[in-house]
């Protein structure tokens, strides 16, 4: 099955960032040890790709993010090295040697509108809330950064650098090299959303207190009425990471996250505009046009085998 193309607005863009475990497995059930890895890839990633994360939510089986960066290329770079470290890291954790995420990430860029950017991070906070397994964003025994926004804490993890590790034990007297010597702790980088951030640091935290607040009255609400309790912090953490649910729940994508008609408009219109050269460039470079030029921001097709000449010998 093919993708769509991703298509962002030139400069710096904020975007969501979602990306799923194969089949709906557990493999990102929380735990002390899995959290610190999964946070020390992301923030080991910051260190080497220009991408700002605003929010970040990381329930069993997917994750999302609320981040910025100034080009697809960019995000693209950052999102494997977080997808192929993470599918290593929690793989060697729990002895799964097979495929870790169900496909490619799906990114869906927020217009700059206060109420599309501020629905977009209150959706990622409400992780594990609104789902019924936590009261609260602040319960979650996973990665949620609620606490960090609310108080301007950081989010600690640690990273390994496996290549040095791998390295130093094929040299001499490589047997001695501990593993704990190529361990790094690092800190998570949180920016604030891009609506609030003239905001000073007590005022954007008080915000972030506020939606939280309404989350937890929400998710209150949900379950009196449907006379249910959140599953709790213990019965989450005795999740197999194995497992694989039976039915998954599944709603489309839109294309863009905005909030009046409006803003959704001028983007699908350059969308268009975007996919329509596109797909002319594409159409010329299969029939064998290679100096074609995509447009900018996009990422062009592999190029068309180059037959060998009849008669002629290679060299």
């Amino acid at each position: 099955m093919s993708h769509s193309l991703r298509f962002a607005p030139p400069g710096q863009f904020l975007a969501e960032i979602t990306q799923r475990c194969l089949l709906g497995h557990f493999f990102l059930t929380p735990s002390k040890k899995l959290n610190e890895l999964v946070v020390g890839v992301i923030a080991k990633a910051q260190e080497k790709y220009p991408v700002e994360i605003v929010s970040l939510a990381v329930p069993s089986n997917h994750y999302h993010l609320l981040a910025t960066a100034n080009s697809q290329e960019i995000v693209s770079k950052f999102m494997n090295f977080v997808a192929s470290n993470v599918a290593r890291e929690a793989g060697r954790l729990y002895g799964w040697r097979g495929r870790f995420w169900a496909g490619r990430y799906h990114l869906i860029p927020v217009s700059e509108e206060e109420e599309a950017q501020v629905d977009r991070l209150k959706y990622i906070l409400a992780q594990g809330s609104k789902d019924g397994l936590v009261s609260s964003p602040r319960n979650w025994p996973g990665i949620n950064s609620a606490k960090a926004q609310m108080t301007g804490q950081s989010i600690r993890g640690i990273w390994y650098n496996r290549t040095g590790l791998y390295h130093a034990r094929r040299k001499k007297g490589g047997h001695k090299a501990r593993k704990i010597d190529f361990m790094e702790k690092l800190s998570l980088k949180l920016v604030p959303l891009p609506c609030w951030a003239h905001l000073p640091p007590e005022d954007y935290q008080a915000r972030i207190r506020d939606l939280v607040e309404e989350i937890e009255q929400e998710t209150a609400a949900m379950h009196a009425l449907a006379g249910t309790s959140p599953l709790g912090r213990h019965a989450i953490l005795k999740q197999d990471p194995l497992h694989c649910p039976k039915h998954l729940k599944t709603t489309p994508a839109p294309r863009i996250h905005a909030y009046t008609k409006a803003a959704r408009q001028t983007f699908l219109e350059a969308y268009r505009t975007f996919v329509k050269a596109y797909r002319a460039a594409a159409a010329r470079l299969a029939s064998g046009d290679l100096t074609v030029e995509f447009p900018e921001g996009s990422f062009p097709p592999p190029r068309p085998f180059i037959k060998a000449i009849q008669g002629l010998k290679p060299g």
